[in-house]
């Protein structure tokens, strides 16, 4: 089973996300790194809560952790990967076809290695829903929701299932 998880921050989506999944785990965490406090309090949240015999792969490197990693895989989150690919490669302030092009064809392909990951294996992945609120004010946030609204869709048309989480509970689409 190949699911996608989405929902607004603190919604529940990665505690659900966990529960989806059973036995050995590789658990992708494919974001920044950012040296504060609150930071870090949250990634060790997440750290404690995952059983013993999962096991923590920071990476950027969405597509070669898909193709590589064999057994069930987590991805938290696909937000935090874009985050970290727009920063690695110095994108903000790029022209938005430029970095649009970009991002869509890492999503794409990354869309395709998902699709021809062992069936025996389940993935979940993790992602933000950053479009339902008011449109940001500035450039880095329009830019931000837009991609990762692409990535969102590119993703989903991969997975078997998408998974809305609100406040705790859980839509399926």
């Amino acid at each position: 089973m190949k699911v996608l998880v989405t929902g607004g921050v603190r919604s529940g989506k990665s505690r659900h996300a966990e529960s989806l999944l059973t036995g050995p785990v590789t658990y992708l965490a494919p974001g920044p790194v950012h040296d504060d406090d609150d930071w870090a309090a949250r990634i060790a949240a997440h750290r404690a809560r995952r059983p013993a015999d999962w096991t923590t792969v920071e990476s950027h490197d969405l597509v070669g952790v898909l193709a590589r990693t064999d057994g069930h895989l987590m991805v938290d989150c696909l937000g935090t990967w874009l985050t970290a690919v727009l920063d690695e490669h110095g994108l903000w302030d790029a022209a938005a076809d430029e970095i649009t092009n970009l991002i869509g064809r890492m999503a794409q392909e990354a869309a395709d290695v998902l699709r021809v990951r062992n069936q025996r294996d389940d993935t979940v992945l993790v992602t933000n829903e950053v479009g339902l609120g008011v449109v940001p004010e500035h450039r880095s946030g329009r830019l931000f929701r837009d991609l990762l609204g692409m990535v969102n869709q590119c993703i989903a048309a991969a997975c078997d299932e998408v998974h809305l989480v609100i406040a705790g509970r859980v839509v399926r689409l």
